[in-house]
C-alpha cells in the first residue's frame, strides 16, 4: 500500500512504496525495458495482452522529457522500447528468439559503437 508524505521540499506529496518513491519504481522498471530478454519475458508472461498494461508504458513515455532523460542510463533502447510496446505486431514478434537476438546485438552494437 502507498504512503503519502512530503518530499522534504513543501512541493507536494510523493508516492512511496517500500521505501521507494514512485518515481524511482517508474525509472527503475522502464530502464528494465532497455533488455530485449525482459520484453520477451513481458510477453511469456502475457502482461502485453493486458491493455492497462500496455497503456501504461504509454504513461512511461514522460521518460522521453528533456527534464528526465538525464535519469536514463540507457536512453536510446528504453525510449525505443517504449515505443515498441505501442506496436501490436511487436508485442506478438518479441515473443520469438531471433527477434530477442536480433534487438539484443543492435542495441549492444549502438551502445558499444557511441562508447568508442
Amino acid at each position: 500500500m502507498a504512503e503519502s508524505r512530503t518530499n522534504g521540499t513543501g512541493a507536494g506529496k510523493t508516492e512511496w512504496y517500500a521505501g521507494a518513491s514512485r518515481f524511482e519504481l517508474e525509472l527503475e522498471f522502464v530502464q528494465s525495458l532497455s533488455n530485449p530478454y525482459y520484453l520477451h519475458h513481458l510477453c511469456v508472461q502475457k502482461f502485453f495482452e493486458d491493455d492497462s498494461f500496455v497503456e501504461w508504458c504509454k504513461y512511461l513515455k514522460y521518460f522521453a522529457e528533456p527534464k528526465y532523460l538525464p535519469f536514463l542510463s540507457y536512453p536510446g533502447p528504453t525510449l525505443k522500447a517504449l515505443d515498441l510496446v505501442q506496436q501490436e505486431q511487436f508485442r506478438k514478434d518479441i515473443l520469438r528468439p531471433d527477434v530477442v537476438e536480433r534487438l539484443t546485438n543492435d542495441w549492444m552494437t549502438a551502445f558499444t559503437e557511441k562508447k568508442e
